[in-house]
């Protein structure tokens, strides 16, 4: 059986001054390499072992794969550039206080974060439904058992486990936050509930 993990990036300087990033490439935090080697140790405390790590990439994810893959001595991680982030379009670089002034009504407000829909440029979350599809049809092609480590971003983390799980991506985008390395497990024996494999005790957008 094929278990698909799904890691979101550690805090990164736009995460930490409240900018959203999208595409743009800022570096991991103090925290962010903080919070990526604890993701890499319970990695290692569950004894779960990774055959292949996939990684976005923008520095952000792919330094803490590579943290994740030193620690536990996985393969190094390879670069997928289907797990990038969502392009954020005229929203790149804005304050995420700006979210609702500038994309108000077209938005969703979740517990965290205020999700903006449709702004000019910016990929849509069926867009994004679509290219996890995609990705996850090259992942299940070139793999057909084993654990398989996918170390990505908030908005398009989502959006893969919402296509995964078959579920609609507005409720989704509510139900749970995806915070800076968290992990969730993708499995045909393991429900869409009951994902949450680590959650780190802080949140970031």
């Amino acid at each position: 059986m094929l278990k698909i993990y799904l890691a979101r990036h550690g805090q990164n300087l736009d995460n930490l001054n409240g900018i959203l990033n999208g595409h743009r490439d800022e570096p991991l935090t103090e925290k962010g390499f903080e919070q990526a080697n604890e993701i890499g140790n319970e990695i290692k405390k569950s004894g779960i072992v990774f055959d292949t790590v996939y990684a976005s990439p923008l520095q952000r994810a792919f330094e803490t794969a590579k943290i994740i893959s030193e620690i536990n001595n996985f393969p190094s991680p390879e670069n997928e550039p289907l797990l990038i982030e969502r392009d954020f379009g005229v929203m790149t670089g804005k304050n995420i206080e700006d979210i609702e002034k500038l994309c108000s009504p077209n938005i969703i407000k979740a517990d965290i974060i205020t999700y903006f829909l449709d702004p000019k440029g910016a990929e849509t979350f069926p867009n994004l439904m679509v290219r996890g599809k995609v990705l996850l049809n090259k992942i299940c092609a070139k793999h057909t058992s084993g654990n398989i480590l996918l170390v990505t971003h908030g908005d398009i983390g989502k959006m893969i486990y919402a296509e995964y799980y078959k579920l609609d991506w507005e409720k989704v985008l509510t139900q749970f936050h995806f915070g800076n390395c968290d992990l969730l497990l993708l499995s045909d024996d393991s429900s869409a509930e009951d994902a949450h494999v680590f959650k780190i005790l802080q949140h970031n957008n």
